[in-house]
């Protein structure tokens, strides 16, 4: 497989691929025991992670949402807050605030008292009944991982990721997320019912006297390793083209796919193609792999693209959907 000089990096040893994907095979096996019958959930969650992103779990309630973020959290050593996101949350009871302090001489001083925001891991319960004000406020902290209060700037926690949830089915008092918000998330990752084997074995050990505890596998610092080695990871020319045919393709403004040309309102961004890229090569080092290949691309482009692109009005009104546009766009490469 040929490597573009442009996208070539420093290469990754095969040492540090299988020492750091056995660390990730024993957090995907401490994570099945929190988690049931929700291995590609579970698979897509962590490569967010590796691939330094944040990630939108999607799904209605009582699916382990919110038990997997506590757990990723667990087993990557990770020091976890959560937001409950309501229409009454300020920015700063996410980012913090300043509180006067009286000494004991009497002068009095500012003191910034930090906010949930500050931690390696956020977890976003129901992020989009947050109003729009908070969420811009969040929206910072992810994009440039600082916050700014009172004109001073504060860095964020190293690694820092949020993971929010969203209810699909009820949108009374709620504030859809902008598309530039949406765009911030590497991922949107769709939770789904479990099968019925697996819900059988989570009905069996969750009601018992003792529910199964996971157990910490990596440190913050082996992560932030982990991401660094996944942006070594060399790529080949037929990826990287796979990746840049299928995001343009995408566009209704230059695709040669009627149905985006007809259907779509608006196509994916260079962020998306990034995003690709960067799953890509997390996918193929939790798989153990030292390169990743066009079946990580497929694997990957609805969760990269279902969140950057819209069908249009006239496109739902005829029962055509987001998926099947994103089917069309990886027949290509299939």
């Amino acid at each position: 497989m040929s490597l573009s000089p442009a996208v070539q990096p420093p290469s990754a040893d095969l040492a540090s691929v299988e020492r750091i994907a056995a660390l990730l095979k024993q957090a995907k096996i401490e994570l099945g025991k929190r988690i049931y019958g929700q291995n590609e959930v579970i698979d897509l969650a962590l490569t967010g992670l590796l691939a330094g992103g944040h990630v939108l779990l999607i799904g209605v309630p009582g699916l382990a949402k919110t038990r997997l973020v506590d757990a990723i959290g667990t087993v990557m050593g990770l020091d976890t807050k959560r937001i409950q996101c309501t229409p009454d949350l300020m920015p700063s009871d996410i980012t913090g605030t300043e509180i006067m302090e009286e000494a004991s001489s009497g002068a009095r001083s500012f003191r910034f008292m930090q906010g949930p925001v500050f931690s390696q891991l956020l977890m976003a319960d129901e992020i989009n009944r947050a109003s729009p004000r908070t969420q811009s406020a969040l929206l910072q902290a992810m994009q440039e991982h600082t916050v700014t209060v009172a004109g001073e700037t504060h860095a964020l926690p190293k690694p820092f990721h949020v993971l929010a949830t969203q209810n699909p089915i009820e949108q009374e008092g709620t504030y859809p997320l902008p598309e530039a918000q949406l765009d911030r998330f590497l991922l949107q990752i769709d939770v789904t019912y479990p099968s019925r084997e697996a819900e059988r074995q989570m009905l069996l050990v969750t009601t018992g006297v003792e529910d199964q505890q996971a157990s910490a596998v990596l440190t913050p610092e082996q992560l932030m390793e982990a991401q660094q080695l996944v942006r070594r990871l060399p790529v080949g020319d037929s990826v990287v083209d796979g990746i840049l045919n299928m995001v343009r393709a995408g566009r209704p403004e230059e695709s040669s796919l009627n149905i985006v040309k007809q259907h779509v309102a608006w196509g994916p961004g260079p962020r998306a193609s990034q995003a690709l890229m960067l799953c890509a090569r997390a996918r193929a080092l939790l798989d153990g792999r030292l390169s990743p290949s066009l079946d990580d691309v497929l694997a990957l482009a609805k969760p990269v693209l279902r969140h950057r692109m819209a069908v249009s009005f006239s496109a739902r009104a005829e029962g055509i959907s987001l998926d099947q546009v994103i089917d069309q766009l990886c027949q290509p490469l299939a």
